[in-house]
């Protein structure tokens, strides 16, 4: 079963596709946040055969929605009766932070924001896979 997982953001949308068995996320693409955004993840699901969307649960650091929770939540809505899929949320924290880092550990400087973005999608929806299985 296939998975799409989404980092979303103000200005721009991260994303991510799990393997075939839905065993881990691997970055996608990222997309403007703009008008165009939902007929492409639409598409995306179809063409891909996705069944499942993961979308990041944003919260602040007291663990309370903050204002990009609620925007994402409302794409989550449409995406879903726009697909008739599932749309399940992912507590995320830090992963942006946690993708800008090298394998060493250490934050890379100059790392371009769009690898980020689809890398912080891809920490979301392979967090999800290791506890929903």
């Amino acid at each position: 079963m296939r998975y799409m997982g989404i980092d979303y953001g103000t200005k721009k949308v991260g994303t991510a596709l799990s393997d075939d068995s839905g065993a881990m996320g691997f970055p996608y693409k990222v997309f403007g946040n703009d008008a165009r955004l939902l007929d492409t993840l639409i598409s995306i699901v179809s063409t891909e055969r996705i069944k499942v969307i993961v979308i990041g649960e944003s919260r602040n650091y007291a663990g309370n929605d903050n204002p990009v929770a609620l925007q994402a939540r409302g794409l989550g809505d449409v995406l879903g009766q726009a697909t008739g899929i599932p749309v399940v949320y992912e507590p995320e924290m830090l992963t942006t932070q946690e993708a800008r880092r090298g394998f060493d550990g250490v934050r890379e400087a100059g790392s371009g924001r769009k690898e980020v973005d689809a890398s912080a999608a891809a920490l979301i929806l392979t967090s999800y896979l290791s506890h929903s299985a």
